[in-house]
């Protein structure tokens, strides 16, 4: 199922393998979708890659509202959800209105959340992925669970948009995991307003609720759906299950909301279940593991850091070794291709790997020494340009 880009603002092309899509910079991504909600409650925007809130605003035809609720539901990809819709009756009815838009490179979690909470990109925000090079200290920084890494407002110093919300006068509350509440990777992205912790989905839409009985901003993450499809696959029985219960609290939440609400669902980035025949171990490939210092990323978009003076020649085996299963850049050909976003900022390009590793598609490439065995082991991983990991919905309702 393809779904071509739409919207003028949709951003430039880049040139790509077809199997391959590219990250829209302008209102036809991910970083679009906040800048909108601002603008339908009355706050305009215009972030420092040049989104234009009103913009965004009229390309996802989204209304004027007292009270925006935008969710964003973990690994909920748009192939993956229009593969399983007959699980999630809610969502399908919206499916047929969905704007398709695109997740960032990599499609990830930490790079795709910093660039949904600034509207920015992660060549802006320094999120470039699962795991990074700290600069500081030449190891690796988890971008997740923030282990290694600088402190958040080191790395991340676009404003964010809850927090433009917030200073606007608006009510803004977000709800999530206990453990998320003064995290790294919420000052980062999401600092700004409020916070509810709850930890079961039903308790997350119950303090929705409560927050919207006043105007103001609203969000909420839901990380269920990505951790099942890693451990089981998209494909798998219990990925539907899990797609079932989250359209029950997704239906009940659109049945409540108060008059004057708008309802947006989107997600960070989808899911490709891989191939373990297609998976190549640095740790124990000669070939790939030659002028290598350290790897970071995640198995569908690898960071590479190079031996000092090494960068072309490793880039260059890593591209023969790959073949068709990768597309492999020296960095500075993945910043020109805007594939990390307009106009980086130079922690950025410091922390991004020499060469830059986009996978193709079942295949993955690990390190196992710095990766997990658990790790190693997932069924459903992303990262990479393939539409099935680039390709996010939005979803809408109103009452």
């Amino acid at each position: 199922m393809s779904v071509p880009p739409s919207g003028p603002a949709a951003g430039p092309a880049v040139d790509l393998p077809a199997d391959l899509l590219a990250p829209r910079p302008g209102t036809g991504g991910l970083a679009a979708v906040l800048p909108a909600a601002l603008d339908a409650l009355g706050v305009p925007v215009t972030t420092t890659t040049g989104l234009d809130g009103g913009a965004a605003r009229a390309d996802l035809r989204l209304p004027a509202a007292e009270r925006v609720c935008v969710v964003l539901v973990d690994g909920l990809g748009h192939l993956n959800l229009a593969e399983r819709a007959g699980h999630a009756p809610f969502l399908r009815s919206l499916l047929p209105d969905a704007r398709p838009l695109t997740s960032t490179f990599p499609s990830t979690t930490a790079a795709a959340v910093g660039a949904f909470g600034t509207g920015t990109a992660p060549g802006r925000t320094g999120m470039l992925g699962y795991t990074q090079r700290n600069p500081a200290t030449g190891g690796l920084a988890n971008m997740v669970s923030w282990d290694g890494a600088p402190p958040p407002d080191e790395v991340q110093r676009e404003p964010t948009l809850l927090g433009v919300a917030a200073d606007a006068g608006l009510t803004v509350t977000s709800t999530g995991p206990g453990r998320f509440a003064g995290s790294g990777m919420t000052l980062a992205a999401l600092r700004g307003g409020s916070y509810a912790a709850a930890e079961r989905l039903g308790d997350r839409v119950d303090a929705a609720l409560r927050a919207l009985r006043r105007p103001g901003l609203v969000y909420v993450y839901w990380g269920e759906v990505d951790k099942t499809g890693h451990h089981h696959g998209s494909g798998s029985w219990q990925w539907g299950d899990e797609l079932e219960a989250l359209d029950r609290e997704l239906a009940r939440l659109a049945r409540s909301l108060p008059a004057g609400a708008l309802l947006l669902v989107t997600a960070d980035h989808g899911m490709v279940d891989v191939d373990p025949t297609l998976r190549r171990d640095v740790a124990h490939d000669p070939v790939l593991s030659r002028g290598v210092a350290l790897v970071g990323g995640e198995p569908r978009a690898v960071h590479v850091y190079a031996e000092p003076g090494r960068a072309g020649e490793v880039a260059a085996r890593w591209r023969e070794a790959l073949g068709d299963d990768a597309l492999v850049l020296e960095r500075d050909d993945a910043f020109a291709r805007g594939l990390l976003g307009p106009d980086p900022r130079p922690e950025a390009v410091a922390a991004t790997g020499d060469v830059v590793v986009a996978m193709r598609g079942r295949a993955t490439v690990v390190d196992s020494r710095t990766q997990t065995a658990a790790s190693l082991a997932l069924v459903g991983v992303h990262g990479s340009l393939t539409e099935r990991e680039m390709r996010v919905p939005l979803l809408v309702t109103a009452r």
